[in-house]
């Protein structure tokens, strides 16, 4: 008894050590969090990966701690970084879309800490993380968030929908040295990674043929110029800094070239870095497998601030130090499938076994199958059953809790979405009436429809119509009532100038789905460019009547009346168009 008080005495004295040195107690030190997008750990050189020099991150790594086996609970980008700065998983906040806002029961990261006396802001790379479109609540606590412009006339991607790493970098440098005064909180978000992979001179000409790669090298190099500013300011040797990939990408694997659809290590495995001040630990290496929800109590615990006891996460720093612990389980969501009509996903992984909750389960031993290729499912099996009441358990806690509101986001955000290679709430499926989502296809099965749907989202983007058309084709070919492929073939008709192809595609998404209003509004402005008004109006007022509060409704009817020869009734749609942006602000 005596031993292990004397132990339990040791190891608070450590961890008051690890995070406060010889500065005064609860010293409130600068706390960097730098987020990579879609980085498998495996593409990361001080991960093992000789083909790609990341010298950034082996600096960290060899400065800091290592996380050799760190798992995000969701592979989309908006849930995942809800995740890291709220210690929630998926089922327990609620942010499992997009548009979906964080409700302000669940504090951030930002918020505890700036009642704290922290100065915070974020840097974000990409419009999937604007807290004014399609992450509401993610700017929580922060002084500063750096939103996109609502308004931007850029017709490429840069400054519209995404910004290159070092334009982020060198935005949280600037906001650094106009507030010099610590303590600081500091989140930088770099998109770079995600497709299209796209790097710029000379890691496109480095890495040709690997650009994935080739992002991330330059991501990096965006990094790297971050911590020698730091340096240089004198900022870096008392900072916390962590560094972690939000989820990772298929390549393929599992025959998903993206993310967002399965769950297997491919991504969900990420790097996890974490730098002490001081150089404290530097080097140690941390074989236990832990999560990013594990970020934000350890972030709490190493700058003195107490713990919401809420958490899903906890801290890293009893692994840091060495002591033992239990096991961690790493669990996983995705509803990303519903978008196509699909199953949602659920998984679990712990002591070196994963079981993934599908129509068609899965569960493999990860000690002699690392890659996640032989199945070994059979429910009367005694490690699946425990990993299944695992699961039923963290079901039940969560269903005590209040989900988060629904999606809503404009039309115009969800061009955005589209421009990103994501599907937005108004191309998915409708299966309400399905009592499981077990009875809903396995994505297993699908997979080849949602790697041809991506190719002609990006295709679309980049004006490639053919392109997309033909894969559009594929995928109808697959299935005829795949309600995303046909608003999305009717959105390239349009594109085309061909009017009467794409009233085909949204008259058959209508009847796939009736209340679509992207499917009413495709098929109305295909009725415009034939010419075909009064079809247009019937179509329109019935929409209009229904209650809608979408300007573009009443907009498409006012030129439907205009090119009928009714200019009162035109001007009063247009008003009523406007009067709505008026009581809403156009996004």
């Amino acid at each position: 008894m005596k031993v292990s008080a004397f132990i339990l005495i040791c190891f608070l004295a450590a961890c008051l050590a690890i995070g406060q040195g010889s500065e005064p107690e609860n010293a409130r030190r600068d706390v960097f969090l730098i987020t990579i997008d879609t980085l498998r750990s495996d593409h990361v050189h001080c991960y093992g990966y000789e083909q790609i020099e990341t010298p950034a991150l082996d600096q960290l790594a060899k400065q800091g701690i290592r996380f050799m086996q760190a798992f995000t609970p969701s592979p989309i980008t908006n849930t995942s970084h809800t995740s890291i700065l709220t210690g929630l998983l998926p089922i327990s906040h609620g942010v499992s879309d997009f548009g979906v806002p964080l409700k302000s029961d669940y504090p951030t990261l930002a918020e505890l800490q700036k009642k704290q006396g922290y100065l915070t802001a974020a840097f974000i790379g990409s419009v999937i993380l604007d807290s004014k479109r399609l992450a509401p609540g993610l700017d929580r606590g922060f002084d500063f968030y750096d939103n996109f412009p609502e308004k931007s006339q850029a017709k490429l991607r840069w400054g519209r929908i995404e910004r290159r790493g070092m334009d982020v970098v060198q935005r949280a440098e600037k906001w650094l040295d106009e507030h010099q005064a610590p303590p600081r909180l500091v989140w930088i978000h770099l998109y770079d990674p995600h497709d299209p992979y796209e790097p710029p001179f000379p890691f496109a000409e480095i890495y040709k043929g690997r650009l994935y790669d080739g992002e991330i090298a330059y991501t990096d190099s965006a990094l790297g110029h971050f911590l020698a500013f730091l340096q240089k300011r004198g900022w870096y040797d008392s900072a916390l800094i962590f560094v972690v990939g939000d989820h990772g990408e298929g390549l393929g694997e599992h025959h998903e070239d993206t993310h967002g659809i399965f769950l297997y290590d491919s991504t969900t495995h990420v790097p996890l870095i974490l730098k002490l001040p001081n150089g404290r630990e530097a080097g140690r290496v941390v074989d236990e497998q832990v999560r990013t929800t594990d970020i934000m109590p350890t972030i709490l615990e190493l700058v003195g601030i107490s713990t919401p006891a809420s958490l899903d996460g906890v801290s890293l720093m009893p692994l840091v130090l060495g002591a033992k612990s239990a096991s961690r389980p790493a669990f996983g969501e995705t509803d990303y499938p519903q978008r196509f009509g699909w199953a949602p996903l659920r998984s679990v992984r712990q002591d070196g076994f994963k079981l993934i909750e599908a129509p068609r389960p899965e569960f493999y031993d990860l000690h002699s199958d690392a890659e996640e290729l032989r199945n070994h499912y059979v429910p009367w099996d005694a490690t699946v059953q425990t990993l299944l009441e695992t699961l039923a358990e963290l079901t039940a806690k969560s269903q005590s809790g209040a989900k988060s509101s629904p999606s809503s986001v404009s039309s115009g955000t969800i061009d955005e979405l589209h421009a990103l290679g994501y599907l937005g709430a108004e191309d998915a499926q409708s299966s309400t009436n399905v009592p499981k989502p077990s009875l809903l296809p396995d994505p297993k099965d699908k997979i080849e429809e949602q790697n041809l749907m991506h190719i002609a989202t990006m295709a679309s983007e980049d004006g490639q119509w053919a392109k997309a058309r033909v894969a559009l084709e594929k995928v109808l070919h697959l299935d005829d009532k795949s309600l995303a492929a046909r608003l999305l073939l009717g959105h390239v008709y349009l594109n085309s100038n061909n009017a009467r192809a794409a009233e085909d595609q949204f008259e058959a998404a209508v009847l796939l789905q009736p209340g679509n209003m992207e499917a009413q509004f495709g098929m109305a402005k295909a009725l415009l460019r034939e010419k075909k008004f009064a079809d247009a109006v019937d179509l329109l007022e019935e929409t209009t009547k229904s209650g809608t509060k979408d300007p573009e409704a009443f907009e498409l009817l006012a030129q439907a009346y205009t090119g009928l020869g009714k200019p009162v009734l035109a001007k009063r749609a247009a008003g009523q168009a406007n009067s709505i942006r008026g009581t809403r602000p156009q996004q």
